[in-house]
C-alpha cells in the first residue's frame, strides 16, 4: 500500500459490525494491518470465519444479528472479556432493501426492516460501547451512513431516511458523550462496488464501476471498500483527536453539485446539432 504508516492504531480493541464483507472487511483487514485486535460481528458466518482464517491473528468472530439486543449486548461483552477492552465500535452493518423508489410502490415490511438494521443497530451498538466506554472515559464510535444522507432523489426512501437517522444519532451522541471523551463521527460513502450495491443492481463489479466513474465528479479515479477503510482508520486514529459530530463524505465530491442542468443542455444541443445535419 503507497504511504502506508504502519501501526498507527497498535494496541487498540475494534468491533466493526457487518464486518465480514463491503466496507466492514476492508475495515477489517485495514484496522489488523495497523495493530488493532478486531472482533468481527456479522450474521455471514462462513465468510466471517473464512475471513478470520484468512487474517490469522488478533482478529475473532462472533455471530450478531445486530437488530438483537442480546447480540449486541454479547459481542461488546466478548470483545471485553477476550481482549480486554473496547476502543473502538465501528456500527456499519446495514442493508439497502428493496429498490423501492416511490413511495406508492413502497412495501411496509421492507421499510421496517431497513429502520431495524440501519438504525436500531446502530442504537444498539452505541448504547453497548457507551456502557464500557464511559466508566474509560475514552473511546470512539463511528457509524456508516451514506451520500444518501446528503443527496435526495437517488435512493429508496426507506434507505435514505435510515442514513439520515443514523447521522442524527450521530450528532446527538457527539454532544452527550464528548463529556467523556469518547468521539463519535460517521463515513458516508458514496456508489462504491461492494456485493451490497452489485447484487441490487444485478450488474458485475466492472459494470457498476463503470457507471460510477461515469457519472463521477473526481475523475481518474475508481473508488474501492478501501477508501472508507481509511477514512475509519482516520477517524479512529489519534490523528483526528480533536474531530467529533462530523459526517465524513466519501464520494469524491460528487454531492455538492447537481450536473442536471449541463447534461440536460448537452443532450438538447447534440439533438439540435443532428437535427441540423439532417435537414
Amino acid at each position: 500500500m503507497t504511504g502506508f504508516i504502519p501501526n498507527r492504531l497498535e494496541g487498540k480493541v475494534a468491533i466493526v459490525t457487518g464486518g465480514a464483507s463491503g466496507f466492514g472487511e476492508s475495515t477489517v483487514r485495514l484496522f489488523v494491518k495497523h495493530g488493532v485486535k478486531v472482533l468481527i460481528a456479522d450474521v455471514q458466518d462462513d465468510q466471517g470465519l473464512s475471513l478470520c482464517k484468512d487474517l490469522v491473528n488478533n482478529v475473532m468472530y462472533v455471530h450478531c444479528d445486530v437488530t438483537q439486543d442480546s447480540d449486541v449486548r454479547n459481542a461488546v461483552d466478548t470483545a471485553v472479556s477476550t481482549f480486554g477492552k473496547l476502543d473502538i465500535m465501528f456500527n456499519n452493518a446495514g442493508i439497502l432493501g428493496n429498490l423501492d423508489f416511490t413511495i406508492l410502490d413502497s412495501d411496509i415490511d421492507n421499510f421496517r426492516r431497513v429502520f431495524d438494521v440501519n438504525v436500531f443497530g446502530s442504537f444498539l451498538g452505541a448504547k453497548h460501547a457507551a456502557r464500557v466506554m464511559i466508566p474509560a472515559k475514552s473511546g470512539v464510535i463511528l457509524f456508516t451512513s451514506s451520500v444518501a444522507s446528503v443527496v435526495s432523489g437517488e435512493f429508496p426512501h426507506s434507505y435514505t431516511v435510515s442514513k439520515h437517522a443514523v447521522v442524527g444519532l450521530m450528532k446527538n451522541l457527539c454532544v452527550e458523550l464528548g463529556q467523556y471523551g469518547i468521539r463519535v463521527n460517521c463515513i458516508s460513502p458514496g456508489s462504491i462496488s461492494t456485493p451490497l450495491l452489485t447484487n441490487a443492481m444485478g450488474l458485475e463489479k466492472t459494470a457498476v464501476d463503470d457507471i460510477v466513474c461515469a457519472s463521477a465528479v473526481l475523475k481518474g479515479v475508481v473508488p474501492t471498500a478501501e477508501d472508507v477503510a481509511e477514512a475509519a482508520v482516520y477517524l479512529a486514529s489519534d490523528g483526528s483527536k480533536y474531530v467529533t459530530g462530523i459526517n465524513l463524505v466519501v464520494d469524491g465530491g460528487y454531492s455538492t453539485t447537481n450536473q442536471s442542468y449541463s447534461r440536460v443542455m448537452k443532450q438538447t444541443l447534440e439533438t439540435l446539432a443532428t437535427k441540423t445535419y439532417l435537414r
